[in-house]
């Protein structure tokens, strides 16, 4: 059965409908005075306070619904002309309409501003992320969803920012669809398959690396995923014809028990989340190709399971890789940069004007930054500076850790090989990333996001589960150099 996708909860579809008015903390009085005399008496009789969430159904005279109001935060409007920042500016306002979207009646509602010329795509993706939900069973299905007409839809018109909108609501969709997933079921062939449907959807020329071949052409990503019921293979698709050569690479362990250097009980829980790089890579090469990028664009998914046999890889085992860089295995539940390692190897052939790379790959960088903040490292601090710029402007944010070259000290061994892991318990992000660096180089523009890909609680149009990280932030960097190539 194909992947469906995501519900976005809008409609272009004219019809009855209700005002959503979307008001700032420094709006809310003036508008007030100006509201209907029953909506004034009842924000009064109500106590309803302005701050920034704050969300009010207002009645009719009957006591029926008439309308809603949102409360936004004073930089959550985006301004369509601003040039302070990188454009779309300031996207606060997801979280705030995810809200609203969570709280209003069944209906159509539609979007009333005070101000003018607002760039409404973040109230249009807050809204469509606040409609989904995870439910296994129902994921693969065919049928149209018998819901809709009973669920809160938001009235937009066709435009490009309603396009990107839904572009962006189903990539995150995906992103967490695959992330969630249980690994059972989504193991190294079924994400192949995934990736074929996506590929096949945008006619995109795929090549599916496995067995004997991908033990010749990706040596590392064959050793990590052998010990698996389900083998190990390499994605690898392209599309597109003009523009920017863009490599999107993602990590894409179905499931991470640690092999011989076996993971607690605890710590094994989610690990069906490991995949969660390949999750942000698929996620963002289908709003790329949705959106038809003017880019040349290929995505490298290196696919295994790490699990526990007879051919596990052991500790301090030399393997080869396909860059014919030998590497030392310093711990098995290191096995993320291995296959990346590969992928990374390949990606560089090409000599691609951008190359990045989403992995949930060390504890280290959430240490350092928390779940809901990925580890950035750049071959280039300009990229780096820009990425961060996107994620600050649409609230999807990521921080630089740098590559720090005397670490490097710690990737020796007593042999030719590298060790995977380094020789120092400090540092772990850094060590993983230069690593990786050995494989891409320090020349090509290389861009690797360390994430959780994991939200650890529900809030407002981000439930608790497999997650989107710097996916939006991405998509935007991308376009900028689509458009300036």
């Amino acid at each position: 059965m194909d992947f469906i996708k995501a519900k976005t909860g809008l409609t272009s579809k004219n019809g009855e409908f209700r005002l959503l008015y979307i008001v700032t903390v420094s709006q809310f009085e003036a508008w007030t005075q100006k509201s209907d005399i029953h909506f004034q008496a009842w924000i009064e009789q109500s106590g309803f306070k302005s701050k920034a969430g704050g969300f009010l159904l207002l009645p009719k005279n009957d006591g029926s619904v008439a309308a809603a109001l949102l409360i936004i935060s004073e930089n959550s409007y985006s301004s369509v002309n601003n040039a302070d920042m990188p454009p779309p500016h300031n996207w606060a306002g997801i979280w705030e309409m995810a809200i609203a979207a969570e709280k209003c009646p069944p209906g159509i509602w539609k979007m009333d501003f005070v101000s003018k010329n607002v760039d409404n795509r973040a109230f249009l993706l807050g809204w469509g992320l606040a409609q989904y939900r995870f439910d296994f069973p129902d994921i693969y299905r065919n049928e149209p969803d018998q819901n809709e007409s009973k669920s809160a839809l938001l009235y937009a018109a066709e435009t490009a920012e309603l396009a990107e909108a839904i572009a962006m609501i189903n990539a995150i969709s995906i992103c967490r669809d695959l992330i969630n997933l249980p690994a059972n079921y989504l193991n190294t062939q079924k994400l192949a398959d995934i990736s074929s449907q996506i590929a096949s959807e945008f006619s995109a020329d795929i090549t599916l690396y496995s067995g004997e071949e991908l033990a010749e052409h990706a040596p590392a990503i064959d050793v990590v995923g052998r010990a698996a019921e389900t083998p190990p293979c390499l994605i690898d698709f392209k599309w597109g014809t003009t523009g920017p050569k863009i490599t999107l690479i993602g990590k894409g362990i179905t499931f991470d028990t640690g092999g011989l250097d076996l993971k607690p009980s605890k710590a094994m829980e989610i690990m069906k989340k490991d995949m969660g790089g390949a999750a942000h890579a698929l996620g963002l090469a289908y709003a790329i190709m949705q959106t038809k990028l003017p880019v040349q664009l290929r995505v490298l998914i290196p696919a295994a399971e790490n699990s526990v046999s007879d051919k596990s890889m052991r500790p301090l085992d030399i393997i080869d890789t396909a860059a014919g860089i030998p590497v030392e295995v310093g711990n098995t539940d290191a096995e993320g940069r291995l296959v990346l390692a590969d992928a990374l190897h390949h990606a560089k052939q090409d000599n691609p004007d951008f190359v990045i790379d989403f992995a949930t790959l060390t504890g280290a960088a959430r240490v350092a930054l928390g779940t809901e903040c990925p580890a950035l490292f750049c071959n280039k601090s300009e990229t780096a500076q820009h990425l961060m710029q996107f994620g600050e402007a649409t609230d999807d944010p990521m921080w630089q850790l740098p590559l720090f070259a005397p670490y490097e000290r710690y990737l020796k061994t007593g042999t030719s090989a590298i060790s995977s892991t380094g020789q120092s318990g400090y540092g772990g992000a850094i060590t993983a990333a230069l690593f990786l660096q050995k494989f891409i180089g320090k020349t090509l523009n290389w861009a690797h996001i360390d994430v959780m890909a994991w939200n650890l609680s529900s809030r407002p149009g981000r439930p608790k589960g497999g997650e989107a990280m710097g996916l939006r932030a991405s998509y935007h960097y991308i376009a900028e150099l689509a458009k300036n190539h």
